[in-house]
């Protein structure tokens, strides 16, 4: 069980550390690119490429931090309705799907990623699967915070845990 934890730890560090240091190099990115455009009236060709594929990495990376922290907007309207036994299997059976989608991600993500290595970003002049690689990488999360919470109760943070933090 140490060693479940360890691990869990270490994958929330890396989506934390990876998202927080894309971020960061995005706003430089956009940072540098206004200052060249104002100041030095001279806009970088890769600029504006960059900042749109660390934008596309944060987002996709984004939904998986979500699903960690269970932060994704949930309509409970209809479900509340329903006695709490079967409120429990539409819990789970969300659970169930949101793992299936997260499936699907890795791969479909992992097809169109090695079907678009072939074309290339321009002012960058990398590949554009390093674009497209985002959904396979966020459908990992997705599926392995999908997991973790099949040992969670709810889907969503309630306002109870909200004030505890």
């Amino acid at each position: 069980m140490k060693i479940l934890k360890t691990a869990k730890k270490s994958i929330d560090w890396l989506l934390l550390v990876s998202s927080l240091t894309l971020l960061t190099i995005m706003v430089i990115a956009i940072i540098y690119q206004v200052f060249a455009r104002q100041v030095l009236h001279d806009t970088p060709a890769w600029a504006t490429p960059l900042a749109n594929l660390l934008f596309v990495w944060v987002s996709f990376l984004g939904i998986a931090y979500g699903f960690k922290e269970r932060l994704h907007i949930g309509v409970g309207l209809i479900v509340n309705i329903f006695p709490e036994k079967i409120q429990d299997i539409i819990d789970y059976a969300t659970k169930i799907l949101i793992i299936g989608f997260g499936l699907l991600m890795m791969y479909y993500g992992w097809l169109f990623t090695t079907l678009m290595g072939g074309s290339g970003i321009s002012g960058l002049g990398v590949p554009s699967s390093f674009l497209y690689a985002a959904v396979p990488v966020s459908g990992f999360f997705v599926t392995f915070y999908g997991v973790e919470l099949l040992f969670k109760k709810g889907l969503h943070q309630t306002m109870d845990e909200v004030s505890e933090e």
